[in-house]
């Protein structure tokens, strides 16, 4: 199996280089690895311990913040890397102030592990909520450096706990700990033989309560926003910006949109707005003046969509109608009632927000309406919904303390 995992990997690697002719992401995925052990080399220095945090993409990074910051300051002589998988990540947080050092993960082959390991000699390693690269953990193992699992979820049809992934199962013996989301993660783990595990809970909670404590202000979208009421899509793919041009044909008075799409690259943008209303003004062109009469305001660039919710008074978020919704936590953390698409089972904060209701998901125009409408036009059950909405996310802090206060790292 291990011989077929390397070869899978290969394959991999060889696809993404062939994608990389044509697809941009692909592209920015080969170019980030170029070249990247003689650039370890070069930046990595051994004068201080080294925490490793491996986050495969954005979100993933996200959750793991609030233990790399609080790390930092537990662990002030320690150097801190940060590695991704996905350009989404590296691409929007290479600049991340909080580390020392931010590079793409090379790919799990055999060599590359052994390489990357020897180069950068981590004292102790964390791994956010997913990706279990075999040959990463081998070495590890090998070398005998700690490897935790941070804010790590388990289901009962992930391939560990079925017969033909018995030798996966393998990977995550290596941990030294897992610190999961919830209870059944943990009765998963321990029934497979993996008994090293604490039920923490989500690190996402302490990040977004960070968030609303330290938001930044936009004084464009605060004259967009002020004296209106603003429906805020956020995260969004072509079948929820469907669902947001049917509530704005409602024409309710007074409502205006802010619609931050999760893809910013300008055909996308392009097509967006040539599908809304005239009166649509893209944030990198907004002005005193064309905000004055715009209805909507498209959010074209990254990394400002958590910091707006706080104009907001009723959320959407993106991912429903795909492989899942993105992170709803963001929204709630502002008091705000949240909507999304029907791929939200995966996702425990969205079921345990539907059955507290402070969220609400729809799999249809009419759904969605009859979701929409009432948060809109019924000042009270607004409110309701969005103070379920906080004190849920309020309720659920403290993970990250957990975590690093059942750590031990030699300094």
């Amino acid at each position: 199996m291990t011989f077929l995992y390397n070869l899978i990997i290969q394959l991999y690697v060889l696809l993404l280089r062939l994608a990389a002719l044509w697809n941009p992401k692909a592209r920015q995925w080969v170019a980030g690895r170029r070249h990247i052990f003689d650039r370890l080399q070069k930046t990595i220095s051994h004068d201080q311990p080294l925490a490793w945090f491996h986050c495969a993409s954005l979100g993933e990074f996200e959750q793991g913040r609030p233990v790399i910051e609080a790390y930092r300051l537990q662990y002030p002589d320690h150097r801190i890397l940060v590695t991704f998988f996905s350009p989404s990540g590296y691409e929007v947080r290479k600049n991340y102030a909080g580390a020392d050092y931010i590079f793409y993960l090379p790919a799990d082959t055999t060599n590359n592990a052994r390489r990357f390991v020897a180069l950068v000699k981590p004292q102790i390693v964390f791994f956010v909520k997913y990706e279990y690269w075999f040959n990463y953990l081998h070495q590890l193992h090998k070398a005998e450096v700690p490897v935790v699992g941070v804010s790590s979820i388990f289901r009962p049809r992930q391939r560990f706990f079925r017969w033909y992934g018995r030798w996966q199962l393998a990977a995550l013996k290596r941990f030294d700990h897992f610190f999961v989301q919830d209870q059944q993660s943990a009765d998963l783990l321990v029934k497979a033989g993996v008994s090293q595990v604490t039920v923490s809970g989500d690190t996402r909670f302490d990040r977004v309560v960070e968030v609303a404590r330290q938001k930044r202000s936009f004084p464009l979208v605060e004259q967009f926003a002020v004296g209106h009421q603003v429906f805020i899509a956020g995260s969004t793919w072509p079948a929820d910006e469907a669902m947001i041009r049917l509530l704005i044909g409602q024409n309710i008075p007074g409502l205006k949109f802010i619609i931050a799409p999760h893809e910013v690259h300008q055909a996308r943008i392009q097509r967006l707005v040539e599908s809304l209303p005239h009166e649509t003004v893209r944030f990198s062109q907004a002005s005193d003046q064309n905000l004055a009469e715009a209805r909507v305001l498209v959010i074209d660039n990254i990394g400002i969509l958590s910091h707006l919710y706080q104009y907001a008074d009723v959320a959407n978020i993106g991912g429903g109608f795909g492989v899942g919704i993105h992170n709803i936590l963001e929204a709630a953390t502002f008091e705000l009632p949240v909507l999304f698409g029907p791929n939200y089972h995966k996702f425990r904060e969205a079921v345990e927000l539907i059955a507290q209701g402070g969220a609400f998901s729809f799999g249809n125009e009419q759904e969605f309406l009859a979701a929409a409408l009432p948060l809109l036009t019924d000042g009270s059950r607004r409110k309701a919904a969005a103070q379920i909405a906080r004190q849920y996310v309020e309720s659920r802090q403290g993970a990250t303390r957990l975590t690093l206060g059942r750590l031990r790292v030699g300094k």
